[in-house]
């Protein structure tokens, strides 16, 4: 049996108030929120921080064979992002880590190429939405990334039915490299070359399996193109209450997440023995089927859709617009950070993006930063800590300050000054719990200096 083994969705903290925006730019906007990657997050912090929820789902599963990261916002180009989070999981040297990038339908793809593949493949997928201020894109859109884990045995969660894909070359939507925003096309050209192709290929792949439309108990769809994704969920032949709800009113669409977001959240609140289409409209029309097995009865998400979905603070639309770039602000009046080193981020690889202290050679407790002393190693990078004092400065180069520098107790020993991020001064006291979590530094000369930060322990199951 070949299908999900595990899946998870990670949703940054921040939160952008839709109305916020008309009240700044005099149109736009709208009703409810959309999901917020804070400035010292990319798809590639985001992207880690969903896989690491997948492998935590499925502690029993095999590692990984390999890494596929899909995303059409990459911190970089002519150099594969899924090697950094290859490197903060701590995956083997033989786990090869490719990219699928360059559209939307290439996160679809890389799921598809997995489920009928072979091996256990953790697919990763990640997307920072955004457009003009007062635009559709920037009001719908949301920033996420979603991981599943595929592969084989009596632990898969999610048996892989079949699929069908549609495909016809049109211009609906479309980006130049390096543009900050995508165009469209007139929004009914796109409705009516969608609306075909997604029956045709819902048509195919409940044929394929020899299953019908009345059959199906979880309908997932998912577009950059809205109005067409309603519309097709209408005309499929699905009950509307077998169709599940997309979380557009307070996320946001994830873009090339999306698909793997709902279907996460789907999978953790299905029982057995459910048929799921997920049908995704992008450049075409891609139809996956699964149907749930004995083994989820006994899934536990490491930390739900629905948990990060209620929880979040807000971000005002003036800090949203700085940190997407969109508005320039002064700069902190201090030297901006000299060019990470490639040669010295070699020589401590496992420090750096796996945070893996070492043994004390007299006491056994954890040292962090790690002495060249070849003691045995510890990971921390999921041991939780207790803020012991903390300070906020003003003074110190930051993107968003001001920073707040926080002495952390780690859980069984371990002491180490750290940032803290998603926080507020009024946030932060001593004796406050913290994890660690994966995000970037800063950037210089287009290379970012990727650490790990404590966050407050929010709604960890």
């Amino acid at each position: 049996m070949r299908g999900i083994l595990g899946a998870g969705a990670y949703l940054p903290h921040g939160r952008l108030d839709r109305s916020a925006i008309r009240a700044v730019v005099g149109s736009g906007g709208g009703k409810g929120t959309r999901t917020v990657a804070s400035y010292d997050e990319d798809t590639t912090t985001l992207g880690f921080e969903a896989a690491r929820l997948a492998l935590r789902s499925t502690p029993a599963a095999p590692r990984p064979d390999a890494l596929w990261f899909s995303t059409v916002t990459p911190a970089y180009v002519d150099k594969t992002n899924a090697t950094t989070i290859h490197a903060a999981l701590r995956l083997d040297a033989d786990v090869p880590a490719f990219d699928f990038g360059g559209s939307q339908r290439s996160a679809t793809g890389a799921l598809r190429t997995a489920l009928a593949g072979s091996g256990t493949t953790l697919v990763v997928a990640a997307d920072i939405r955004t457009g003009l201020p007062g635009s559709g894109d920037e009001a719908s859109g949301g920033d996420g990334a979603s991981a599943l884990l595929i592969g084989d045995g009596d632990g898969v969660i999610a048996e892989y039915l079949g699929s069908a894909s549609a495909t016809e070359e049109f211009v609906d939507r479309w980006r130049s490299p390096g543009a900050e925003r995508s165009k469209l096309w007139e929004e009914r050209f796109g409705e009516t070359r969608y609306l075909p192709l997604g029956e045709q290929a819902f048509q195919a792949a409940l044929k394929s399996v020899d299953l019908s439309a009345d059959q199906v108990d979880r309908l997932v769809v998912t577009s950059l193109h809205a109005r067409a994704a309603t519309a097709i969920a209408n005309r499929l032949g699905v009950a509307t209450e077998n169709v599940v709800d997309n979380r557009l009113g307070a996320i946001g669409n994830t873009g090339a997440a999306h698909p793997g977001l709902v279907l996460t959240s789907v999978l953790e609140s299905t029982g057995p023995g459910k048929v799921i289409a997920v049908l995704v409209l992008a450049d075409g029309a891609d139809v996956l089927l699964f149907r749930t097995t004995e083994a989820i009865t006994s899934y536990r998400p490491a930390r739900s859709v629905d948990d990060q979905a209620a929880g979040g603070g807000p971000v005002a639309y003036g800090k949203f617009l700085a940190w997407r770039k969109m508005l320039t602000v002064e700069p902190p009046r201090r030297p901006e950070p000299n060019r990470p080193s490639s040669s010295a981020a070699g020589r401590a690889l496992d420090w750096k993006y796996g945070f893996v202290g070492q043994a004390d050679p007299e006491t056994g407790a954890p040292q962090m930063p790690p002495l060249p002393s070849g003691a045995d190693a510890i990971p921390m990078a999921d041991v939780p800590g207790t803020v012991v004092t903390f300070t906020v400065d003003h003074l110190v180069y930051s993107e968003s300050p001001p920073v707040i520098f926080a002495i952390v107790d780690f859980d069984g020993g371990g002491r180490l000054p750290i940032e803290l991020t998603d926080v507020t001064p009024d946030d932060v006291k001593a004796g406050v719990r913290v994890e660690m979590t994966f995000r970037k530094l800063f950037t210089s000369d287009d290379i970012h200096n990727y650490f790990w930060k404590a966050r407050l322990l929010r709604g960890a199951s």
